[in-house]
């Protein structure tokens, strides 16, 4: 149901212009505005959505502006800062939504948790998920905004990149269960240190309310912190290594693609108490905490134990995270390329080195990482050659540390680095791993693995 502008402008303030117009769906692109919508025009620092106005106004149904056209017929809801009013509009929309709200944040592995969790709920409800990564102040609103009358579930991914950007999206969108999946290197650039990012993005945890429920990971260093924070708030608990946890993974076993089964123990304070057998189709170690996170997000909300079980065996490796496909030449690509961080990196490389034959890490820049960006690129091309990689080869500028520190090759240019490919997929049949932060754009060299010849640049 989608709020009315007239209590828009009554709740929030602001002016409207015409007013009277319903609107059926909320839209922030001209290009993909439809009849009936509302259009949001924000303003950047390099655009400005106003320009566009005329090229939709016989479209849309109505306009949230900063500035008016009062020569057009059209309702218009005139407000200050219409990114502020994109999620006003939001928090209304959630007003309206009676199902559970799950939060997710950390520094990694959020969407592969959300699709999990998503997966897991659809097996019993109709659930609505953020799509791709729409996790920040107008990709949250525009998820809440769009969500479907019917919903079961409402699953939301939240980023971050400064202290209190969770807290404002916990405003819109006021979650009833909340996960910090991880604290890493990832963005510690802007938080300056990882106290910093688990200080931040803690706040999920301080805007959970009285009977919602806290999913926490047992196995950070700030899980005391956190679970004090909480105070009497419901919590659960998911380990790899604590087996007091209320849902811990036991005898897990590894594949040759680094794809794990375990046994996912469900502890006494839980309704399917119990030992239930797990098979995930995603590789790496780390994937299996996700599976856990999700499973106890999942089960906060009251999915039964099968479904569980199900969903997480059902979810397929998302784009560029890990997909493992076969190249013409008879080798094996995974591709990492989504981004990049130190621990990222070392998790992928165990998925590497789980394959047999000649192992090559193909590997970008790692953005984003403060003054320790030379340290943590040489610590993960340590990494790489201690844990049984054949081959690193770098792209970028701050990889070089990393290649250097293997013994590896570092290419200054992608047409250097395409020509000593060529010339590998030659050889003996290998896997290549690439991976890289999304400013490396990385997935030019999967491009080039994948047809063989040197894309323009």
């Amino acid at each position: 149901m989608m709020p009315l502008l007239t209590h828009a402008a009554d709740t929030f303030g602001g002016t409207l212009v015409n007013p009277g117009a319903h609107f059926r769906r909320v839209c922030i692109d001209s290009r993909q505005a439809q009849d009936g919508d509302l259009f949001v025009a924000l303003q950047g620092e390099n655009h400005d959505a106003h320009d566009f106005i005329p090229l939709v106004a016989d479209k849309i149904a109505a306009a949230v502006v900063s500035h008016p056209d009062k020569h057009r017929p059209i309702t218009q809801w005139v407000v200050p800062d219409t990114t502020q009013a994109l999620g006003w509009l939001a928090q209304l929309r959630r007003t309206v939504f009676f199902g559970p709200v799950i939060a997710i944040t950390g520094s990694s592995g959020k969407t592969s948790v959300k699709e999990f969790i998503a997966a897991i709920l659809n097996l019993g409800g109709r659930t609505h998920a953020t799509q791709g990564n729409y996790n920040n102040q107008i990709g949250l609103p525009l998820t809440v905004l769009s969500c479907p009358d019917d919903a079961d579930y409402l699953v939301l991914e939240m980023g971050a990149r400064a202290s209190g950007d969770i807290d404002h999206l916990c405003t819109i969108a006021r979650p009833d269960i909340t996960l910090v999946n991880n604290i890493q290197s990832a963005h510690i650039a802007s938080f300056g240190s990882l106290q910093g990012t688990a200080s931040a993005k803690s706040e999920i945890y301080q805007n959970l309310p009285d009977e919602g429920t806290a999913v926490l990971n047992r196995d950070l260093p700030y899980f005391e912190a956190w679970r004090e924070q909480i105070g009497k708030r419901h919590f659960l608990t998911f380990s790899m290594v604590h087996d007091d946890a209320d849902l811990f993974a036991d005898a897990l076993e590894v594949d040759d693609h680094g794809c794990y089964c375990f046994v996912l123990r469900v502890g006494s304070r839980l309704e399917n108490a119990g030992r239930w057998p797990v098979i995930l189709t995603i590789p790496g170690r780390h994937t299996v905490a996700n599976a856990l996170a999700a499973a106890a997000c999942a089960m906060a909300a009251g999915a039964q134990i099968w479904h569980v079980v199900t969903g997480l065996g059902a979810l397929k490796p998302l784009a560029g995270r890990l997909q493992g496909r076969p190249l013409v030449s008879g080798s094996w690509l995974i591709d990492d390329t989504y981004n990049a961080s130190p621990e990222s990196v070392k998790a992928a490389v165990d998925v590497l080195v789980a394959r047999k034959g000649r192992r090559v890490l193909v590997l970008g820049d790692m953005a984003e990482l403060g003054a320790d960006a030379q340290k943590m690129h040489c610590s993960v091309g340590d990494y790489a050659r201690l844990a049984g990689v054949d081959e690193l080869l770098t792209l970028g500028t701050m990889s070089a540390y990393a290649s250097g520190i293997f013994g590896g090759k570092h290419f200054d240019t992608l047409d250097d680095l395409s020509r000593h490919l060529r010339d590998l997929e030659g050889g003996s049949v290998a896997t290549f791993l690439v991976k890289g932060s999304r400013s490396s754009a990385m997935e030019r060299v999967v491009k080039v693995l994948e047809q063989g010849v040197m894309p323009s640049c």
